[in-house]
């Protein structure tokens, strides 16, 4: 079975305030679990938006004076 998080818990998972869950839920950009009133989010979706949400870096380096990417 899936472990659900709190809004809490989601929160400080993302290093943030539960505003931000609050409002991925809100504007339906990650996936959520109702449990009659509560709000529950999965553990392995908040990871997964994580990892979409990541960006990886570029290489850069110097040619001529310039910086090319």
């Amino acid at each position: 079975m899936r472990k659900l998080l709190t809004v809490a818990q989601a929160a400080e998972m993302l290093g943030t305030t539960e505003r931000f869950p609050r409002r991925l839920i809100a504007e339906r950009r990650i996936h959520f679990v109702r449990v009659g009133r509560h709000v529950r989010i999965p553990e392995d979706v908040l990871s997964a938006y994580i990892d979409e949400q990541t960006v990886d870096p570029i290489e850069l380096r110097w040619s001529g004076g310039r910086v090319v990417a």
